[in-house]
């Protein structure tokens, strides 16, 4: 299978229209021969010093913040710090911040609007967020508070920083966090102009500033008028931008620390006050922010979001990934060469096999170790470190690009279909179908089954029939389209090409050796 470069995907459009908004989550930078030689030469002098100035400057940070912190109490740091030490601590803090980002060559910020006071707008809310140097808007906001990772306490400097900011901490770890954050939110939101306000980054990620990414509702809680606050970089040539697929960290901040001068524009826009509806649904008072802000912007509001390390836009009631896992897989396999063999399930239909790492390097004769757990991560595991034989013998099937897609939607189905508890025949239920669905297009797990529960509705059954799932899949106006793109596009090669791996709807699946890349 063709797997496509992740540069040219856009979000799936059924309909004619207006094209679909560019890939947020890729930048490309794309130097002429003069413009390398200017960073090479500029690199060697400005970087270097500009990155060492801008670490020591960073240092000198902690004595103000751990100062305005330090001897209080928990129950004391639960109010806002006031006093000498909100005086001395915030002023210094906030100078040397200054100091660090010209440092790094961002010699002006550019000021546009009128920021609103605490009681106007307890919360603001910045867009587009597309690289680690967005913090710098704090400084033209007056240091307002944060949210942010609690495991982010641990890294130096920046833990004092974000105590020394009473930021609000999320851990992905604690389901109970994401309740507390939420009521922590709501209670400085509502506080009457007591606590500072409260900047969100609302995308959750960062993007290339091409279109704007989903909202979180999380800002919009509380229910409060909040500031759209936007961020703009209009330097001839992007070095900021820190996408999903692009510049690593290093390379971004060598090349913005060897610009010789980089301008950020912050702009306030109007305080967005919600309507009763807005303020009793927080996704729809996010949408609503997300296209005033777009559109003040000039780019599109998407749906695209990350679920978990992977992002995702939202089809219909799917979420399909940006680039599913299993192209991934195909890059692993492809470049270690499935030795040959026969791959056997060994199942009944409908039943699991589980096999073990060893088991699975055995059964597709890999012998690198790299290359094995590479691929073995790619599969679900139990708490025993097994997996599924049943997924691996369709990831391999929709890697081969041999078959059909009604082959292939067959095969899904009598590998993951169960025996009714009512009646004869077979039916496809909810986990066998958001697993069909995670491994072939990477769509999350929860809303696979949230649209199984919805395709099953028409009928009294809690599962589908062979006939039913391949008409969702196959000639489904929407989903149909995205199996097509996603499994058949159309750079696949012949049947007959090199390299392909067979799958047989018995569970057997042949996988003769494939060419390096």
């Amino acid at each position: 299978m063709s797997q496509g470069s992740p540069g040219d995907w856009a979000p799936l459009d059924p309909t004619p229209g207006p094209p679909a908004p560019p890939n947020p989550f890729v930048h490309e930078l794309h130097l002429s021969r003069l413009q390398r030689v200017k960073f090479c030469l500029l690199g060697a002098l400005l970087a270097p010093i500009r990155v060492l100035l801008a670490f020591i400057v960073l240092f000198l940070l902690w004595p103000f913040a751990w100062l305005q912190v330090a001897g209080l109490t928990e129950e004391q740091l639960q109010e806002p710090i006031t006093g000498w030490r909100k005086t001395v601590c915030h002023h210094g803090v906030l100078g040397l911040s200054r100091l660090l980002f010209f440092l790094l060559g961002f010699l002006r910020i550019r000021v546009r609007g009128q920021r609103a006071s605490r009681l106007q707008a307890p919360v603001l809310v910045a867009a587009p967020h597309s690289t680690f140097f967005d913090p710098i808007v704090l400084l033209p906001c007056d240091l307002p508070k944060v949210v942010s990772r609690a495991e982010n306490l641990s890294v130096p400097v920046i833990g004092a920083l974000l105590r020394f900011n009473q930021a609000i901490l999320v851990s992905r770890h604690d389901p109970a966090s994401r309740r507390r954050v939420v009521e922590e939110v709501r209670r400085r939101a509502t506080s009457g102009g007591k606590w500072p306000q409260v900047l969100f980054f609302p995308e959750g990620t960062c993007s290339n500033k091409k279109a704007l990414l989903k909202f979180k509702p999380g800002a919009f809680i509380a229910g409060v008028p909040v500031q759209p606050v936007l961020i703009r970089y209009p330097n001839s040539l992007d070095t900021t931008s820190w996408a999903w697929r692009g510049p690593g960290v290093l390379k971004v901040l060598w090349l913005t620390a060897s610009q010789p001068c980089s301008i950020v524009d912050v702009e306030f826009l109007p305080v967005y006050r919600p309507s009763p509806e807005e303020s009793r649904d927080p996704t729809l008072y996010a949408n609503n922010v997300q296209r005033v802000m777009a559109q003040a912007l000039g780019i599109p509001a998407t749906e695209c979001e990350f679920v978990g390390s992977l992002p995702v836009i939202v089809v219909g009631r799917l979420k399909v990934a940006l680039e599913p896992q299993l192209w991934e897989l195909g890059r692993v396999l492809r470049k270690a060469g499935l030795s040959p063999g026969c791959v056997d399930a060994g199942t009944e239909p409908g039943r699991s096999r589980r096999i073990s790492k060893e088991e699975f390097a055995k059964q597709l004769q890999l012998s690198d170790s790299q290359t094995v757990a590479g691929a073995f991560s790619y599969f679900q595991q139990d708490a025993d470190g097994l997996v599924d034989f049943r997924d691996v013998a369709l990831a391999l099937a929709a890697l081969s690009g041999g078959g059909s897609l009604e082959e292939l939607t067959r095969l899904a189905f009598e590998l993951f279909a169960e025996e009714q508890a009512k009646g004869p025949g077979r039916l496809l239920y909810k986990d066998g179908f958001s697993t069909i669905l995670h491994l072939l297009l990477g769509s999350p797990r929860p809303a696979a089954r949230t649209l199984h529960a919805e395709l099953c509705q028409a009928g009294a059954r809690q599962g589908l029939s062979l006939c039913e799932f391949q008409d969702f899949s196959l000639h489904h106006p929407l989903h149909g389209k995205i199996f097509s793109t996603y499994l058949r596009p159309s750079q696949t090669p012949p049947a007959s090409s090199p390299g392909s791996t067979t799958a047989l709807a018995n569970g057997t699946v042949q996988a003769p050796k494939q060419k390096g890349d």
